[in-house]
């Protein structure tokens, strides 16, 4: 598993990113590349923004229970995983823009490190070890990444 929190890996993901163009196709799933990159940003601004409503605690805690190991393991996805409801993107999107975005939030994350995230709470999950958060960005990235062969 990469560490998004390390400069190297992190520039991995990032050089992987700008190996996509506009017209990439996917080798599986209803995504185009701008949506997935859309989809990706999700994680990121789940973080970073509150532009996205939490689950209440019923909610919160189904998912702490049913989905979160699946997130936040070292296992990887899946090819045509379900996708959460928040995470579904719908309508055309623009690749730079979204890719950018991507990119700084990638960075961001790598600049914040290890010791932002030991211990932050997630959207959906609760606290969250450092690994755990990094397991849950760069799982989610190289499973994408992959779905568009990059």
């Amino acid at each position: 598993m990469k560490n998004i929190f390390e400069i190297s890996d992190s520039q991995t993901m990032i050089d992987r990113i700008n190996l996509l163009k506009s017209d990439s196709n996917p080798g599986w799933g209803k995504m185009d590349v701008s949506q997935m990159l859309a989809h990706c940003n999700i994680t990121y601004e789940m973080v970073y923004s509150d532009i996205h409503p939490k689950p209440n605690g019923f909610m919160k805690f189904i998912l702490k229970l049913l989905v979160k190991d699946k997130v936040v393991n070292e296992k990887p996805y899946p090819k045509n995983n379900q996708t959460a409801p928040q995470f579904i993107i719908k309508g055309n999107r623009d690749f730079e823009n979204e890719k950018n975005r991507l990119i700084d939030y990638i960075k961001k994350t790598q600049e914040l490190g290890e010791e932002n995230f030991e211990g932050k709470e997630s959207h959906s999950f609760g606290k969250l070890t450092a690994i755990e958060w990094n397991n849950m960005f760069a799982k989610h990235l190289d499973h994408h990444l992959n779905q568009f062969g990059v």
